[in-house]
């Protein structure tokens, strides 16, 4: 379910990513071509995709990746919201373990 208005075209998204790129590491830096070089792969993979559902599935990872990439990058200058992703991963950590220790236990 989408939005009117926030639905993002395949070469807009692109854009988004290279334009992310140059703020991220701007210049001609080895990091730069590296996520350039990254960037170009994830959409020539998904170039030929003409289910609609696959191509808005691909997308969403597209948006996913940004999203996570610009929160990681804020929580490396902003302490509290550093803290809390690391709360948060740790919460995470152990229900994982606490899942998987239960699965076990079942097939035992």
């Amino acid at each position: 379910m989408s939005l009117p208005g926030f639905q993002r075209t395949s070469l807009q998204l692109y854009r988004d990513c290279l334009r992310l790129i140059q703020h991220v590491a701007p210049g001609r830096s080895a990091k730069n071509t590296a996520l350039r070089q990254t960037v170009r792969q994830q959409f020539a993979r998904n170039r030929d995709l003409t289910d609609e559902e696959a191509i808005q599935n691909a997308q969403t990872i597209a948006v996913r990746a940004l999203s996570n990439y610009l929160l990681t990058a804020q929580a490396s200058t902003d302490k509290k919201v550093g803290s809390a992703m690391k709360d948060y991963t740790m919460r995470s950590m152990k229900e994982a373990k606490s899942i998987k220790h239960n699965v076990n236990k079942k097939d035992s």
